[in-house]
């Protein structure tokens, strides 16, 4: 059936009705939340190039998780900006680092928040790469070792999802191995399964002080251009045992997240980077965009595509405007 039988603007006619067959819901419980945790008392030093986010020390850290409690945002995702660092990224791993300090601080005082910890090196290591490297190259077994450590370590001091973001081949299999062997089965794994070799990470690299010394990650890091390797990458990840894939980033890849959800109907993440945050910052100060509008619809645009969970520098400003929205 066609025009005059069919209006389909009818169905638009008013907001009762638009809500009524909305088909994708954006959720506070859709939400994590990426934090900076580094040394000392009293920090919240700002990230210049990510306006509204901030490097806290744990005492502010803790303050911090306070009000994404308070918005119920359901977790949490942490990287460690360390006290020093050294070829192999020693306080990855160590018993007292930043990171394993943290996830207890925060577990003691919100027990029911998700703390979910990215697995990797570059923060840690003096060339900032995200393995050993070795004659100017990225060792990927020697890498996967101290992972699994880092991994061991997160989940000693009481994490819930540990997240390998490094992109080495076999990691999923040396972490979740090391974890069931050592009695830390119900830890979840959240693998960065298709990372692209992004230039959308440039302020995180700022935030975290993560930026390689020499070369660049392409070497571990995906094409851009590739989609069927995302996949494939996809598919190792769960056969090696992730609870959670991710795409990273989202924006730029909405296609890839559409295909990886079509193909395997697993649960799925998708990282909304410090790049596309700071893209939307940026026009909104200017008065260029509608902040609030964009960031749903962009974020509404990621679960439309097929994602389930959304990490997101938003995530504050997104909780605050669903919950008055009784959403």
């Amino acid at each position: 059936m066609a025009f005059p039988i069919q209006r389909l603007r009818r169905l638009r006619s008013n907001e009762a009705i638009r809500r009524m067959i909305r088909e994708t819901q954006l959720a506070v419980d859709d939400l994590i939340y990426p934090l900076f945790v580094t040394h000392g008392e009293g920090v919240a030093r700002p990230v210049e190039a990510m306006p509204g986010i901030y490097n806290y020390s744990i005492d502010r850290l803790l303050e911090e998780v306070s009000e994404v409690a308070r918005l119920k945002i359901p977790g949490i995702l942490l990287f460690g900006i360390p006290a020093g660092k050294d070829e192999f990224g020693s306080e990855a791993y160590a018993a007292e680092g930043i990171i394993q300090q943290a996830v207890r601080a925060i577990k003691k005082g919100f027990p029911d928040l998700l703390v979910v910890t990215d697995i990797c090196l570059c923060e840690y290591t003096s060339h900032g790469h995200c393995g050993v490297v070795r004659d100017g190259r990225v060792m990927n077994d020697e890498t996967v070792e101290l992972l699994a450590e880092i991994a061991l370590s997160h989940a000693a001091a009481g994490v819930d999802i540990v997240a390998p973001s490094d992109m080495m081949d076999g990691r999923v299999k040396a972490i979740r191995t090391t974890l069931d062997t050592r009695g830390y089965e119900e830890v979840l794994v959240m693998s960065y399964s298709a990372k692209y070799a992004s230039a959308f990470y440039g302020p995180f690299r700022e935030a975290a002080g993560s930026s390689p010394h020499f070369g660049d990650r392409q070497a571990y890091q995906m094409d851009p251009a590739n989609a069927h390797e995302a996949l494939r990458e996809v598919q190792l990840d769960i056969e090696e045992g992730a609870d959670i894939i991710m795409v990273k980033p989202a924006l730029a890849y909405l296609d890839v997240i559409r295909r990886v959800k079509d193909q395997f109907l697993f649960p799925l993440a998708a990282y909304n980077v410090s790049g596309e945050y700071t893209m939307v910052k940026a026009a909104a100060q200017k008065g260029w965009i509608d902040e609030k509008k964009v960031v749903l619809e962009l974020l509404t645009g990621m679960k439309r595509a097929g994602t389930d969970i959304i990490l997101t520098y938003h995530a504050k400003d997104v909780a605050e405007w669903l919950l008055q929205e009784g959403v």
